[in-house]
């Protein structure tokens, strides 16, 4: 009886762990769901190279067919693409793209050749009379002293050569005055000696001549005449304050200075009653005999001009002006974000008002360019593309480097050749489906290498 419990025993244990064992595997079994591979667009591209065409539409590069059709989200014709084990003509590096005759024509994708041309333009722009700083002096006082009157009341007060522009007090200069017509005085005496009697006749008239004792007094008189002479010049109290003392034998306490040069005030920097030394500033002046225009020319305009530019001044009421570009300026105003360019114009009869804006009109010189339509060219964050047709309905995004535009053309200085076709409108819709089929491309190739 012990015996057959024991086997009775073990029995009932190997049911035990039988029925234990499915109950555990049925619990995993029912937690484990094996999903379908997802497999995307970029999936079936790549998922053989039986395939000879896709079509892949160019706002949604997700939606891909093996047949013609259009876009179910945007409605918009797929564009076809070459598979991925297939290259361009040419460009066996380069990502491309083909339509067939029936899509051109569906988008609308027209040719233009790059060819050589001879680029010109008017820049039409404004420029501003500004004085000549060459032009431009400073007036100094000469001598110590006190200013006792202003001539001039007023910045922009016009002054001619010879204007009496302040008077001023100065011992330095009565002092000198006073020499001078000791000097006069004393000169008399040798021509008329005390003991002259009263009837003889003037030597200066008579046609007497002088005794060489007096001539040599007259020749030592004189020397010693000319600083003092050169002095009044100097401080530019001049010939007026000479002839006075020579006439009158009176010196004159208040003196008038005279302006050297004409012009028009541009700063006051002393008023009646100053005391001024010598090198204290008193005005500015300029002289407006010659001007400048300052011409400010933004980026796209400064490919195009260049010194010695034939320009055209407009004047209100006035004949135009021919003049030649002088200068332009090497800086970039970092306000305007301008470059100005500058040309210097006569100003004889004061007809450029300083501060006054004029048109011009920059003739830029003709040269010889490559270039192609402006809309072909496509401006990226990258640089700047073309489409460009390589035959039989092949296109390839081409990187190039543009130079100076014009109304309806742009110059290409690298990247095309001269005969070159490119795409001049639906290049965005090319690019998109090129860029697709070189993201199959290196999808296919990396899914090879794996």
């Amino acid at each position: 009886m012990k015996r057959w419990l024991i086997i009775f025993a073990i029995a009932i244990l190997i049911v035990i762990g039988f029925l234990y064992g499915r109950h555990s595997a049925s619990q995993l079994g029912g937690n484990v769901s094996v999903a379908p591979a997802a497999h995307s667009n970029l999936d079936r591209i790549t998922a053989g190279t039986s395939a000879k065409k896709l079509w892949v539409c160019p706002m949604h590069p997700q939606v891909t067919s093996d047949q013609p059709g259009v876009c179910p989200i945007c409605g918009m014709d797929l564009v076809e693409m070459e598979p991925p084990n297939t290259s361009q003509p040419g460009a066996p590096h380069s990502h491309g793209v083909h339509l067939d005759t029936a899509s051109q024509q569906r988008l609308g994708v027209r040719l233009a050749a790059a060819e050589w041309q001879m680029l010109s333009q008017d820049i039409h722009a404004y420029g501003n009379v500004v004085a000549d700083e060459s032009l431009i002096f400073n007036l100094s006082a000469k001598i110590e002293g006190v200013i006792k009157k202003l001539h001039i009341n007023s910045v922009g007060q016009r002054v001619e050569t010879g204007d009496v522009i302040y008077e001023i007090y100065s011992p330095e200069l009565l002092k000198s005055q006073r020499e001078f017509i000791e000097l006069l005085k004393e000169s008399d005496l040798v021509m008329y000696p005390p003991d002259t009697p009263p009837d003889a006749p003037d030597p200066h008239t008579s046609g007497k001549g002088m005794s060489e004792y007096q001539m040599m007094e007259m020749r030592d008189i004189a020397n010693r005449r000319i600083p003092i002479a050169e002095k009044f010049y100097y401080v530019d109290a001049g010939i007026e304050l000479i002839d006075e003392l020579y006439r009158t034998y009176v010196p004159r306490e208040v003196v008038e200075i005279h302006a050297p040069k004409s012009g028009f005030v541009t700063k006051i920097d002393v008023h009646e009653g100053s005391a001024v030394k010598p090198m204290d500033n008193l005005f500015s002046f300029a002289d407006s005999s010659r001007v400048w225009l300052d011409v400010p020319l933004y980026p796209d305009q400064l490919a195009w001009v260049k010194n010695g530019d034939e320009v055209t001044v407009k004047l209100p009421n006035a004949p135009k002006i021919k003049a030649r570009l002088k200068f332009i300026t090497p800086l970039v105003d970092s306000a305007t974000r301008t470059v100005q360019a500058r040309l210097s114009v006569g100003n004889p009869h004061n007809r450029f008002l300083i501060g006054s804006f004029l048109d011009v009109i920059i003739h830029a010189k003709p040269h010889k360019a490559l270039v192609v339509p402006r809309s072909a060219v496509m401006r990226t964050g990258k640089g700047d593309w073309v489409m460009l047709s390589g035959g039989a309905g092949h296109f390839t995004p081409v990187k190039v480097e543009t130079g100076i535009e014009a109304a309806e053309s742009i110059e290409i200085t690298a990247g095309l050749q001269a005969g070159n076709q490119v795409a001049v409108n639906g290049q965005f819709l090319l690019d998109a489906a090129a860029s697709m089929s070189d993201t199959a491309q290196r999808l296919h190739h990396d899914t090879g290498k794996h």
